[in-house]
């Protein structure tokens, strides 16, 4: 009798019921999940075990994700990292990308969906082109993102630049980015 081995997934995010929720639906496909709400909680688990998936979420209570994705790739260069966010930005995908995670998707994403962007392996040259303009709003959304990217999350380097109150720029960054 041989016991079938299961995938390990590491899901990190600040939002316990999201985390309870999904848990259960990956293991319901077959992983062994473990969670973190913290980017240091996070690292210690896969110092213990590197874990073969990863699903990071991008905002955890301030922190950004996208520092986890270089550590849990030094612990092992073959976990595949999806970066899930509520915050999408054209910024924080290219970063997240950048820094090796597979695939990045906005909240709200199902269990099916976060699986096939595990699966997919490189790009769509198919995929859609939006004939229509970013709109204003979505513009200064990934600009602020881009120069919060550049000043390493630093939110007062970051106002300094844009020329803008630190409090205004919380406020910007608190809130769902603007749609396209």
């Amino acid at each position: 009798m041989s016991a079938t081995v299961r995938p390990s997934l590491l899901l990190v995010d600040d939002d316990a019921v999201f985390c309870r929720a999904l848990s259960n639906a990956m293991t319901r496909r077959g992983f062994v999940v473990t969670t973190a709400h913290s980017n240091t909680a996070a690292l210690q688990l896969a110092q213990t075990e590197p874990p073969e998936y990863a699903v990071v979420d991008l905002n955890l209570a301030g922190d950004s994700g996208l520092i986890l994705i270089p550590d849990l790739l030094a612990l092992d260069s073959a976990t595949r990292i999806v970066v899930l966010t509520g915050y999408a930005s054209i910024a924080t995908a290219v970063e997240a990308i950048k820094l090796g995670a597979v695939n990045y998707l906005a909240k709200p994403a199902d269990a099916d969906q976060i699986l096939a962007a595990f699966a997919a392996v490189g790009g769509d040259s198919q995929s859609p082109v939006n004939d229509r303009p970013l709109s204003v709003g979505r513009l200064e959304w990934e600009h602020i993102q881009q120069v919060l990217c550049n000043n390493g999350g630093n939110i007062s380097a970051t106002a300094r630049q844009l020329g803008m109150h630190r409090r205004t720029l919380q406020r910007k960054l608190a809130k769902r980015p603007v749609k396209a």
